[in-house]
């Protein structure tokens, strides 16, 4: 009798509470009994509560995990959207389980090896993911006309300074100030605006009154105390469209690896925010506007923003104790420095003391980063390679490899069931028109796997401009040569940009230490 494992999951945290869940559990149990098998808890794996769109499944990880020791020679599941809702996903999972020796078995719908079958699961998995797709637009689409129509909040965390309705958490009607945050972000807009208000000044005062944060830590961040002064909730107004979402622009860190990109997001202008209903204010509109101007003064007039003082690398050194990244300072006498930002501002970095590094001689290390450069230029072979290696595909994200394998494995499954299709005509199985309407729907999903190949492509690859760029890299070093000895800062700081994604600090040793950490 084979080992046997069964998995249950449901999407939401509803149906767990429904006890869904445990009804699948149950027929899956049930079905075993009639076979004269039993089972044990920890052959039960579930995940409540959790997208079938998303391989990010806790008890999807350990059967898999378990699976690939050869732990079970089978996996019973009510039905295929409870393992996948995506067709690629579930042909990976399937093939890896394949793999591993471990048979596949679907209680609602009874699969074999026969191509028909394959087939069938093929076009169940498709459907199922287009179901999918189709519930959230329209769960989208619902949301928009009720957020538009102001009977829906546009977040579900409240504001600080606010609570919301515990019977009715999305509703306007039923958001309500409390009172001790709500007049504590009074006293913020208060303050801020007198001569000497300053969001460090606001972040020095609330840790000394032993206020925590939002999120509950012993220091107020910047940012924190930018958002609370920057949010028009406060004036009673419900507005929308106040960001838009846009792809990362830099890492954090230049220690930092770059690992999965966060998104960005770029604040828009008022005039292009919705207004779509209205809470309880707290501030009025005329000291809003007050604090949005004084923002925006002192944003001009930070230090960050003083360019009167040259840095080569600036915002490309960072600390190698703490990691923190470094700043740029000029003392009175003339010398430049790049300062760990966790000495010199340790608030702003939420540590409870002051890194112990030192400064770092700018002069000093921006000449060594130029000789640096300078060599990688005169010998321009390095950056042959790297391009060669972007060129083929070796640099793209761990996320985006992933996707692209996927896709790959995808292609290739398609491939084998194009061939089996072909059998079946070529064996008299199937009939002209089946085979016709068949193959037709093999090459509408391959087409799309091709197109999302091609789009995953053009992210993360130009691939004619670095052939182009590696053809003349040569000409381009023996041009720069001759006037590197001469170069001014400009054209140090212009030749440091355009060099920056020749070459990754993997492949291109001599580029290293633009990106090293000085402790």
């Amino acid at each position: 009798m084979k080992v046997t494992a069964i998995y249950v999951r449901v999407s939401t945290d509803r149906q767990a509470q429904a006890q869904t869940i445990q009804q699948q559990v149950e027929r899956l149990q049930a079905h075993l009994a009639r076979e004269g098998q039993t089972l044990t808890e920890d052959s039960i794996f579930r995940d409540d509560g959790y997208s079938g769109a998303s391989l990010n499944r806790p008890g999807l990880d350990q059967l898999r995990d378990r699976v690939s020791r050869a732990c079970f020679e089978r996996v019973l599941i009510t039905s295929p959207d409870r393992l996948a809702r995506r067709f690629v996903h579930q042909m990976l999972i399937l093939e890896e389980w394949e793999r591993a020796g471990c048979e596949v078995q679907f209680l609602d719908r009874p699969m074999s090896q026969d191509p028909h079958d394959q087939l069938l699961l093929q076009i169940r998995g498709a459907v199922a993911e287009y179901e999918r797709v189709l519930i959230a637009e329209r769960m989208r689409r619902g949301r928009q006309l009720k957020l538009h129509s102001g009977t829906l909040l546009p977040w579900t965390t409240p504001p600080y300074g606010y609570r919301l309705a515990s019977d009715r958490p999305r509703d306007p009607a039923g958001v309500r100030i409390e009172s001790i945050e709500g007049a504590l972000v009074q006293e913020l807009f208060v303050r801020y605006l007198e001569p000497q208000g300053t969001l460090l000044g606001l972040a020095k005062y609330l840790l000394e009154l032993g206020i925590p944060s939002p999120l509950g830590n012993a220091r107020w961040s910047a940012a924190s105390l930018r958002g609370i002064l920057t949010n028009p909730a406060y004036t009673g107004k419900l507005c929308v469209g106040r960001r838009r979402s846009r792809p990362p622009r830099t890492r954090r860190s230049a220690t930092h690896p770059l690992g999965k990109p966060a998104r960005g997001a770029d604040f828009t202008s008022p005039d292009e925010w919705t207004l779509v209903g209205s809470i309880p204010a707290l501030v009025t509109e005329d000291v809003f506007d007050q604090v949005q101007k004084k923002l925006a003064l002192n944003m001009k007039q930070a230090a960050r923003n003083n360019k009167s003082h040259s840095y080569l690398l600036r915002a490309l050194v960072s600390c190698g104790a703490c990691q923190a990244a470094c700043i740029s300072r000029t003392t009175n006498g003339g010398r430049s420095y790049y300062a760990c930002r966790c000495l010199a501002q340790p608030l702003y970095s939420g540590h409870d003391k002051r890194c112990r590094s030192r400064y770092i001689p700018a002069d000093q290390l921006d000449t060594i980063v130029w000789q640096d450069l300078s060599a990688l230029i005169r010998e321009p072979e390095s950056i042959v390679k790297a391009l060669q290696r972007v060129h083929d595909g070796h640099w793209l994200p761990q996320q985006l490899q992933a996707r692209r394998e996927i896709l790959q494995k995808a292609q290739a499954t398609l491939r084998q069931q194009l061939e089996r299709l072909t059998e079946a005509y070529l064996a008299g199985v199937l009939q002209l028109p089946e085979y016709q309407r068949r193959r037709q729907e093999l090459d509408t999903r391959n087409a799309s796997l091709e197109q999302q190949t091609r789009e995953l492509t053009a992210q993360v690859d130009r691939q004619q401009e670095i052939s182009q760029m590696a053809v003349s890299i040569e000409d381009f070093c023996q041009r720069v040569q001759t006037g590197l000895a001469n170069a001014s800062f400009a054209q140090k700081r212009t030749l440091r940009r355009s060099g920056d994604p020749l070459c990754g600090p993997d492949s291109c040793p001599q580029r290293n230490h633009s990106f090293l950490s000085f402790a």
